[in-house]
């Protein structure tokens, strides 16, 4: 649906991004993520046609942007982190006016406000002047513009700045269902909502891509070892020099007691290509421990994240 090659953008001798090449599939929720100053509104920014790349290529459903914008841009809905709202409008106004900007036929107008009004549960004040409304409201609002052409591209910045728990909540579910229809490029600050909502994300460093992947293979390609979570019952010292002697393990650290005697979690550590869960079964059932629960301890994306775009800053304080 999307397909960048080369892009680069330069601000007199200082460079914004350079080289960026991927690809958003139909369908895809991508997240792009960069420390400030990393490039991210930069890339926003081209995508959407907002602003010329010095040189590269964007395809919008194969339609070059560059060549044809107006056609690209049809297929496009852009929320930037300010929402590009009129507070003197009545919302049920503006987005008529937006659907009539964005080239909404007459006829259908009407039943499309009422769709994307319903669907960003806004119907409610739907007669309220927009400087009236909350900053949760208005970030729907700013949703609700992007949205009212029925575009096959969804662009996102930071789109849940500002909201309350509640309203960041219901935000990131309103994204992922939207995801079902709509190619979506999603950026954010909040790690942990890019990690929830994104099939896969993108991280900038200093203009340039330094990964591209689901944040589990991104974790599993950065890292030569392993954890996992084993919760069993049997005396703590006893068990822990026993995963310690087991081969590929490289630590185990000892949780909270579980609320029924007797049982304790451990989170092990192991080297990336050993089997241990298979060794520890067998080692435990010899014993008479009962293994519980074994599970996968995933790196998160804000593990990876720092991992990523700091590794190399005491290297470079060096020199």
């Amino acid at each position: 649906m999307i397909e960048v090659k080369n892009l680069t953008k330069n601000y007199g001798n200082n460079r914004g991004i350079k080289n960026l090449t991927f690809k958003v599939e139909k369908g895809e929720i991508l997240g792009l993520l960069g420390s400030n100053g990393a490039g991210k509104t930069t890339t926003m920014n081209l995508l959407t046609g907002y602003k010329p790349p010095t040189f590269g290529e964007i395809y919008v459903d194969g339609i070059d942007l560059l060549e044809n914008p107006m056609e690209a841009k049809e297929k496009i809905g852009y929320l930037p982190e300010i929402p590009p709202l009129y507070p003197e409008f009545k919302l049920k106004a503006y987005l008529r006016f937006t659907s009539e900007l964005k080239g909404v036929p007459a006829e259908q107008r009407e039943d499309r406000i009422k769709k994307v009004m319903d669907l960003v549960h806004i119907t409610d004040v739907q007669d309220r002047l927009i400087k009236n409304l909350s900053k949760g409201y208005k970030q729907r609002v700013g949703l609700a513009q992007a949205l009212i052409a029925n575009p096959d591209v969804l662009i996102l910045d930071e789109p849940t700045v500002g909201l309350d728990p509640n309203q960041i909540h219901e935000m990131r579910s309103l994204i992922k269902s939207l995801g079902k229809e709509h190619t979506i490029i999603l950026s954010s600050h909040i790690l942990a909502e890019v990690s929830m909502v994104c099939d896969r994300v993108i991280i900038l460093k200093k203009g340039e891509i330094v990964a591209i992947d689901t944040p589990q293979n991104l974790a599993s390609d950065l890292y030569n070892t392993e954890k996992f979570f084993a919760r069993i019952k049997g005396p703590s010292s006893h068990v822990l020099s026993e995963i310690k002697a087991l081969e590929g393990v490289l630590s185990v650290d000892l949780q909270k007691m579980d609320p029924v005697d007797g049982f304790y979690g451990y989170i092990i550590e192991k080297s990336k290509n050993i089997d241990v869960k298979t060794p520890l079964f067998f080692k435990m059932a010899s014993l008479g421990y009962a293994i519980h629960e074994l599970r996968t301890v995933n790196a998160s994306l804000e593990d990876i994240f720092i991992q990523l775009t700091t590794e190399t800053k005491s290297n470079e304080e060096a020199v």
